[in-house]
């Protein structure tokens, strides 16, 4: 018998389509980890989304990418990495 529970997650339209986002910056606590995502378009940028994680739950990310680059790759072909952007990322926080 199989005792797991269903989780129901709510999405809103907007949400599921999703922003593209070509160059990420990570910075830590010892608690957290925070993953900016950007749109880059130089000379300027926006933050497109900001996700704060716990280390335990960054690590099973982790392996949950290794796992499905390594099916895209067996289906399509190896990746090439991207070449990392010059320059300093300057973070200007717009107040309300």
């Amino acid at each position: 018998m199989d005792n797991q529970q269903q989780i129901q997650i709510k999405v809103k339209d907007d949400d599921l389509k999703g922003v593209y986002s070509n160059l990420m910056q990570v910075l830590h606590t010892k608690e957290e980890f925070f993953l900016d995502f950007f749109l880059v378009s130089a000379p300027t940028g926006v933050l497109t989304s900001r996700v704060i994680m716990s280390p335990g739950h960054l690590k099973r990310m982790i392996k949950a990418l290794q796992e499905n680059v390594g099916k895209y790759e067996e289906k399509f072909g190896k990746i090439e990495e991207a070449e990392a952007p010059e320059g300093k990322l300057g973070l200007n926080v717009e107040e309300k």
